[in-house]
């Protein structure tokens, strides 16, 4: 619907998920939003799952991945208060045209704010600035896997997450039946049938830490 359209019994006033996953909400300060009124001093934003589904525009074991690697990585980094926005520097392994490392960094960007030199620049003087907290191909991991680092910039402590996608399990031949729903052609089963173990493989990828590795650098 367009802003001049007229208010129907159809009109959404909120997302009609075909799906649930069991996974925890990551929270967030954000000083600018504090500053502003957005949020009470001190309260987090609650970031869920679906959350950066929107953001993705679908689920999927890439989106989910980033999801976990970014909430593993800010538990690590702040075990005992909430992580705050413009103090996370995130370094990529890969760069920002790899079709992972593009996919995974939108995601994480959206959870901690931050960008490149593109983004928020700060209130007056650069409060709460997210510029230049977003960096790619800083290092080089011991693996191929997707593997990124997140900084406090007020403590400089580091961790590292590596996520083991190559772990993560295929799915069973439901997944093959993905063709014939981009062509049109699949029946109601084969759409039911791909989205349980399509949906299945995510929720694995939200519940099983032994896909990821936390290192202190």
């Amino acid at each position: 619907m367009t802003a001049n359209s007229d208010t129907t019994d159809t009109t959404h006033t909120g997302t009609d998920w075909q799906i649930d996953y069991d996974i925890d909400p990551i929270e967030i300060r954000d000083p600018v939003a504090e500053a502003l009124g957005v949020l009470a001093p001190g309260e987090p934003f609650v970031v869920t799952y679906m959350d950066a589904m929107k953001e993705a525009g679908h689920s999927c074991p890439t989106a989910s991945g980033a999801y976990r690697i970014v909430q593993l990585g800010l538990e690590a980094l702040y075990p005992d208060d909430y992580p705050v926005r413009s103090e996370i520097e995130v370094q990529a392994a890969g760069p920002r045209d790899d079709t992972v490392y593009g996919v995974m960094s939108r995601i994480i960007s959206y959870v901690t704010g931050a960008t490149e030199d593109d983004g928020f620049g700060g209130l007056a003087g650069g409060y709460g600035s997210r510029r230049d907290l977003l960096r790619f191909d800083v290092f080089d991991p011991e693996t191929a896997e997707p593997t990124f680092r997140f900084r406090r910039t007020d403590t400089d402590e580091t961790v590292e997450v590596t996520y083991h996608v190559s772990d993560v399990p295929d799915g069973g031949p439901a997944i093959g039946n993905l063709q014939q729903i981009l062509d049109g052609s699949a029946s109601e089963k084969q759409r039911a049938d791909f989205a349980d173990a399509w949906h299945r493989r995510v929720q694995v990828v939200l519940s099983d830490d032994s896909l990821f590795t936390i290192e202190t650098i």
